[in-house]
């Protein structure tokens, strides 16, 4: 269960594109890899549960290598019989394992005791987008905006353990937390990454879903009876409107994460109870520069969303926990303060002006975020071999895309 649950929170970013090395990657490849992907999953899953903890020999062997020359201090003269390795999750796209020092061996300078091993498996996103997602980790660990990197190679890397657990979606509106992932987003926003600097990812990537949603076929008569109340809205319409929207409401270009959902902020073990700095985000490899007003408006739209769910559809939904404005303030407060080193030496009136543009801001590129996981469920619907109520995510999809539309598209 535990593993579906992993699957289904990293479903949402496995299908796209989100490196953004090249935009104009046409949807049949997007397609074709996600058919390629979902299928073995979950049986290559299933086959490492047999033996949960100890990877194959030959892997323990690579795995052994690569610390010993990558790593230093005590690293470097360990034995191979006293070299640790379980498995922390396998899988088809990445497996990761956890490398440690036994407790009889002293460390020697500030190495660490434990790492961890990333193995790339079966590159389905292609060798350019492997390469910048490559370099955006190394970027992000030097600023130490994420995990330290210790070492890579061609068939993965060496990375930071951190001991800490992901987020339940319920977590997400503690002011203390949203506070903080609204400082570290402002961060992320503020880096200058060597990435096409254009804002192609967001319409680029839905138009080509759009495109793929209307040549689709269901033949089932439940999938075919909600797929052409979907296919009643007319979207391609609907979308012309949101681009519309969206091209007069002012957002700056900055390098996004995209998909800043509660399984992608981790809370770091020992300082749960700390007011600062105790979450780290992770999983940048969906990351593009893109509208600000998206990242921040698709994190909001998350509030809703518990994907920890046991029974069919494997979700739940709370129209409820979308933020209150007094909620969106505060986490906009929390971002400008960060972002804008000037934001402190202004009025109080100017400050609220800044605030309540942004509210703005962020709720119609909410739209965005309900529409493109509208068309992304409904493509789902029609590839993936995953249990999952595809049809049932994209109709909450777009029922809370039409709720808010009567509010912020005036």
């Amino acid at each position: 269960f535990l593993l579906h649950i992993e699957y289904l929170r990293k479903m949402k970013t496995k299908f796209i594109n989100g490196v953004s090395s090249s935009p104009s990657m046409s949807l049949g490849l997007l397609v074709t890899e996600n058919a390629l992907q979902v299928q073995p999953d979950t049986e290559e899953d299933c086959k490492e549960l047999v033996h949960p903890d100890q990877p194959d020999l030959d892997t323990q062997r690579k795995a052994y290598l690569w610390c010993r020359e990558f790593l230093h201090g005590a690293w470097k003269s360990l034995a191979e019989d006293d070299f640790h390795i379980t498995i922390i999750r396998g899988g088809l796209s990445n497996k990761l394992f956890l490398c440690s020092l036994p407790d009889s061996v002293d460390t020697v300078w500030d190495e660490p005791r434990s790492i961890l091993l990333r193995l790339y498996g079966a590159i389905l996103q292609g060798a350019e987008a492997m390469v910048l997602e490559s370099v955006m980790f190394a970027i992000l660990a030097e600023r130490e905006l994420g995990p330290k990197l210790y070492g890579i190679f061609p068939q993965g890397r060496l990375e930071q353990y951190v001991p800490s657990r992901k987020l339940d979606t319920c977590e997400l509106s503690e002011p203390s937390i949203s506070a903080e992932v609204a400082e570290k987003m402002a961060k992320f926003h503020g880096m200058r990454m060597p990435f096409n600097k254009e804002p192609k990812w967001l319409f680029g990537t839905m138009d080509k879903y759009l495109n793929q949603v209307m040549r689709l076929n269901f033949t089932r008569e439940s999938h075919l009876r909600r797929f052409n109340r979907l296919l009643s809205y007319n979207l391609p319409q609907e979308m012309e409107m949101l681009k519309s929207l969206l091209e007069s409401t002012h957002s700056p270009v900055v390098f996004c994460h995209n998909d800043c959902q509660e399984g992608n902020v981790l809370l770091l073990k020992g300082r749960q109870s700390s007011d600062k700095q105790k979450l780290m985000l992770i999983d940048f490899e969906y990351s593009s520069y893109n509208y600000r007003g998206f990242d921040i408006g698709n994190h909001f739209c998350e509030w809703m969303y518990d994907y920890s769910c046991e029974e069919f559809p494997f979700f739940k939904i709370n129209a409820h926990a979308y933020p209150s404005k007094a909620q969106q303030l505060h986490f906009i407060d929390s971002y400008l303060r960060e972002s804008d080193r000037g934001f402190d030496n202004l009025s109080e009136e100017d400050q609220m002006k800044l605030k309540e543009e942004m509210y703005v801001e962020v709720n119609r590129f909410s739209l965005a975020s309900h529409f493109f996981w509208g068309l992304w469920s409904i493509i789902q619907a029609r590839l993936s071999t995953i249990k999952f109520g595809y049809l049932d995510y994209a109709q909450a999809r777009f029922d809370a895309y039409f709720q808010q539309k009567k509010i912020w598209a005036v």
